[in-house]
């Protein structure tokens, strides 16, 4: 028989390392599994997130109808031609915007410029285009150009590559136009804007209450042209305004104390500024000046100035480096419109 002290000890000692090993065990057990859901949970967290910033993708392909055939002024050959709305449109995205833009941003500029045929006719202003809707002449309506045209100008490989990608934003919202009190809107855009666009009345005089001044906040950041700056000689500042008024006051010497800027709009455009003894708008300086916008600021040197100025364009409607910048950040068309339209609707009429 062994020593009965020797088991009562072996007993005693086993009694006390279990319980210990035990809760070695199970601490390290609870670490691990505690390190395994603090992981898994941070590593689902994006997805989450993610989750919850997936958007509600809307189709508003309602009518499958026949595109319409409409007249169009061609100012380079002075004839008017007979065009199919969807082939019109394809030769205004080719003038209005890249091809490298987002596709999404190509959808709303197709939108817009499909928008803008229907507010012409339905404003009944053919008469100024020679019994057309609309003229190729972007200083009067949208830059158009011909499928011919794009090809002897870009070539094979970009209409094979880039012309496709315009085909497919038309495409992909045909018939589609933006409304407000279910009627056509008219439908105002330019470059790039400053951070802000512009009310219409502060840049155009007439009030549109879809034409509001809104944020465009990615323009800072997408577009190259948000920035420009002009140098020029005191000279030439004063020689420019002289030929704009015969009886302007102003003179080289001291020009910082001969302009103030007055007034600015909503957008942070230059609304009046004075200039000698005028008080002249900002749009009519831009004119003079050429600036790229009319929201700008002037720096004095001792014999030049640095008209630093902001966005490109008019200001008013939709920005279209702002809504390159919103179709990368992942909106899709209908928002970018809805977001610089204000108050308006998409309507699919064929």
């Amino acid at each position: 028989m062994k020593n009965p002290l020797a088991i009562l000890i072996t007993i005693v000692a086993c009694s006390i390392s279990i319980p210990i090993l035990i809760s070695i065990v199970s601490y390290d057990g609870i670490e691990a599994t505690a390190s395994v859901k603090e992981q898994t949970i941070e590593e689902i967290k994006p997805t989450l997130e993610s989750r919850d910033k997936v958007k509600e993708i809307i189709n508003y392909e309602t009518i499958n109808k026949k595109s319409p055939t409409i007249s169009v002024y061609n100012h380079n050959i002075g004839k008017n031609q007979q065009l199919d709305m969807e082939e019109y449109l394809c030769g205004v995205l080719a003038g209005e915007m890249s091809a490298e833009f987002n596709l999404e941003a190509l959808k709303a500029q197709a939108v817009a410029a499909r928008t803008f045929v229907m507010y012409k006719e339905g404003k009944g202003k053919q008469s100024k285009h020679k019994n057309a809707i609309v003229c190729t002449d972007f200083r009067h309506c949208q830059e158009y150009k011909s499928y011919d045209e794009l090809k002897k100008k870009n070539g094979e490989e970009w209409m094979k590559n880039s012309y496709s990608k315009i085909q497919q934003a038309v495409q992909e919202t045909k018939g589609h136009i933006i409304v407000y009190n279910d009627e056509p809107i008219l439908t105002l855009y330019f470059s790039t804007s400053s951070g802000k666009t512009e009310n219409s009345e502060e840049v155009f005089s007439a009030a549109y209450p879809y034409l509001k001044s809104v944020d465009s906040p990615y323009d800072k950041d997408y577009s190259p042209k948000y920035v420009s700056t002009l140098k020029i000689t005191n000279q030439d500042f004063v020689k420019a305004f002289n030929s704009a008024y015969s009886d302007i006051q102003l003179s080289e010497n001291d020009l910082n104390s001969q302009i103030e800027i007055l007034d600015r709009s909503d957008g942070g455009s230059v609304e009046i500024i004075k200039i000698g003894n005028k008080k002249i708008k900002g749009t009519d300086v831009r004119q003079i000046l050429s600036l790229n916008s009319a929201n700008f600021d002037i720096e004095f040197k001792e014999d030049y100035l640095d008209i630093v100025i902001k966005g490109y364009g008019h200001g008013v409607g939709m920005s279209q480096w702002g809504a390159e910048g919103m179709a990368e950040e992942g909106y899709q068309y209908y928002e970018i419109l809805s977001h610089y339209y204000t108050g308006t609707k998409i309507k699919d009429l064929y």
